[in-house]
């Protein structure tokens, strides 16, 4: 049985007009600020999170009288975007921000590429100056549209007050069907003041815009066929899944052949990581099994996934043995990177459910193939093995400090049922993707395609506004959280209690690592607390020197505490579980725990960039032996 959209943060549009029949009577003259906010409230707009300024403020005023959409005030137009992105993340509905012109849209620019590239719904509107100034370098004037035209899947300038619900509705209606996306809508100031008669629903003109869903019927026998020949398989999901709300048919399928299932860094939760099938994470910092099984499959099923650099490694040494099945919704990933056999356009959840059913014929009829035969036992030994021998750990330092990847499992086994975990970029978001466990979809959200620092914050309020009732976490470098922190001021004052743990190395983590391994150990520009006063000028300070020395530029505890929140330190393991439970019992305010860890952890298993996946570390020197056969 199908779960509920929030149990499975499954995507589904949102309610929109129909194109056909018979339109509502007109009601009285409003200003086109008045049929914004009114359009917001038809197409089922909750919350919107966004700044005004000079070209946006007239929308501003109707917005102050909706009963139905709740306005977030942030403190930076990027963390109302990426608040955007978590509330969509979190919920399946589309996520809306809202800035004026010039630098309030550009400030968008991040959080709108940020959802674009992971496929996010999300409505970003803008105000432009009056129509008559553009072009003009007019002041805060700001080609918005012709800016984000290539990271956005569609974009509209309004110049007429009568053109406002039309857009808004085909601006939700393209950001919540097909292949989810971020859509911009720029205003002009004068659409917003001057009136036009209000009609909806309205209707809609997309000529062209037909995306499909329903997968065909040869290509998903063809696709049942080779998984029943197939003598290694790995099912290959990606964050299609998850914006498909195809998690229950995916473990269907998964149950059904018995083949190995790998989850990207942007489908964690898509599976539950306690499955017995689930071999883990693929990629650049992917669970060793879960690489070598792409490296090793004869055939690959690519459900909602599009064969990304991370994941791939090297392209021209990925999966060499392997045919490809290849699905989803935007054929335009289809082939782009790694050719496929089967090619399948369609809605993940239909891809799957068809395919359930082509297997289960297959089964009745006596072709089950190699999942008859002991459910690929061959290929099992090997995953066992492999998945025994290297399994994802970690070292606790040697000095009695505390370990990152200590604090952040921890962090994990104690939250309580259903928390969402939101995370930054670089060490600390590996070692969440690892370390804590994803049973249950939406409940792992993160920056994946763009890898934008300062994510995690806002994301979690977003989030948390959109799920009031979740546990929220976020899970943060020192570096991302210096980027939006401002935005815990937003979450004290809206009664938004999420929980920040800042994973405080003192250095900019991951570049740390890449220095380490391949700049010969020169940390230039990566320590972020500064120089101590008695450090040679030029200097590097590691942080647990900082620390000792009690520097800390910025406090975080006093930062925190200034905007709000609860704040807590801690620096001894012995106290690390104590410190969690008083975090978990708050809420009713914001609470930020600065974990001070030793700056030295890396993150591993790695594949190093440009590098094939054949040359996966399981640590640091040490090279996995997968004992493979001659006909490997």
């Amino acid at each position: 049985m199908p779960m509920t959209e929030q149990a499975t943060g499954a995507h589904h549009p949102q309610p929109r007009p129909r194109n056909q029949g018979p339109q509502s009577a007109p009601v009285k003259e409003l200003t086109g600020a008045q049929a914004l906010i009114r359009s917001l409230e038809e197409v089922g707009a909750e919350t919107v999170f966004g700044i005004p300024g000079g070209a946006i403020m007239p929308a501003y005023d109707p917005l102050m009288d909706s009963s139905k959409v709740r306005h977030v005030l942030v403190r930076h137009e990027q963390g109302a975007g990426h608040a955007a992105t978590g509330y969509a993340q979190a919920t399946g509905k589309v996520g809306v921000c809202m800035a004026t012109s010039g630098p309030g849209a550009t400030n968008l620019v991040t959080p709108i590429a940020d959802a674009h590239m992971d496929s996010v719904p999300l409505v970003a509107i803008t105000g432009q100056v009056a129509s008559k100034a553009i072009g003009t370098d007019a002041f805060q004037e700001a080609d918005i549209v012709g800016i984000t035209m290539p990271i956005t899947k569609h974009n509209f300038l309004v110049t007429k007050a009568e053109d406002i619900p039309r857009t808004i509705s085909e601006a939700f209606h393209i950001a919540s069907t097909g292949r989810p996306g971020p859509v911009l809508v720029d205003i002009a100031k004068d659409a917003l003041q001057n009136r036009a008669p209000f009609q909806w629903p309205p209707v809609h003109d997309l000529p062209g815009y037909r995306p499909v869903t329903k997968p065909h019927a040869k290509q998903i026998r063809e696709a049942a066929k080779l998984i029943t020949q197939a003598k290694r398989p790995v099912l290959y999901v990606g964050g299609g899944v998850l914006k498909a709300g195809a998690t229950a048919e995916l473990k269907v399928l998964a149950e059904l052949t018995r083949a190995p299932v790998t989850t990207t860094l942007m489908a964690l939760g898509a599976f539950p990581d306690s499955h017995p099938l689930h071999v883990g994470m693929p990629g650049m910092h992917g669970a060793v099994t879960a690489v070598t099984a792409l490296q090793k499959a004869d055939l690959i099923v690519a459900l909602g996934a599009r064969f990304d650099d991370r994941v791939t490694g090297k392209l021209d040494s990925f999966a060499p043995y392997a045919k490809v099945v290849h699905a989803d919704i935007d054929p335009a990933e289809i082939g782009k990177n790694r050719a496929a056999d089967v090619p399948i356009v369609g809605d993940a959840r239909e891809v799957i459910a068809d395919l359930v059913q082509v297997i289960q014929a297959e089964h009745s009829e006596g072709n089950a193939g190699e999942a008859a035969a002991g459910g690929y036992a061959a290929w099992w030994d090997d995953l066992t093995r492999w998945r025994d021998t290297y399994p994802l750990s970690y070292d606790l330092p040697a000095d009695g400090s505390l370990s990152p990847q200590q604090v952040i499992e921890r962090i994990g086994r104690l939250a309580p049922e259903g928390t969402i975990f939101a995370a930054g970029v670089g060490q600390h978001q590996m070692w969440a993707a690892h370390f804590i466990e994803y049973d249950k979809p939406a409940t792992w959200l993160n920056s994946g395609g763009a890898g934008t620092m300062g994510y995690a914050v806002p994301a979690a309020m977003g989030a948390k506004a959109g799920r009031p009732d979740a546990p929220v976490w976020a899970i943060d470098g020192d570096g991302c959280f210096q980027m939006t922190n401002q935005e815990l001021t937003t979450c004290a004052l809206n009664n938004i209690p999420i929980k920040v743990a800042v994973i405080n190395n003192g250095v900019l983590g991951m570049v740390r690592q890449w220095q380490n391994l391949f700049f010969d150990g020169r940390y230039s520009n990566t320590v972020l607390h500064g120089e101590d006063t008695g450090a040679v000028p030029g200097s590097q300070v590691g942080a647990s020197q900082v620390a000792s020395k009690g520097t800390r530029v910025p406090d975080f505890v006093k930062l925190s505490e200034a905007m709000g929140c609860v704040a807590m330190r801690c620096e001894d393991p012995a106290e690390l579980d104590a410190v969690i439970a008083k975090a978990n019992e708050i809420n009713d305010r914001p609470v930020v725990i600065d974990f001070i860890v030793h700056e030295d952890a890396q993150v591993w298993p790695m594949v190093a960039a440009g590098t094939s996946n054949d040359e996966v570390m399981a640590a640091r020197g040490v090279r996995p032996d997968f004992g493979d056969n001659a006909d490997d």
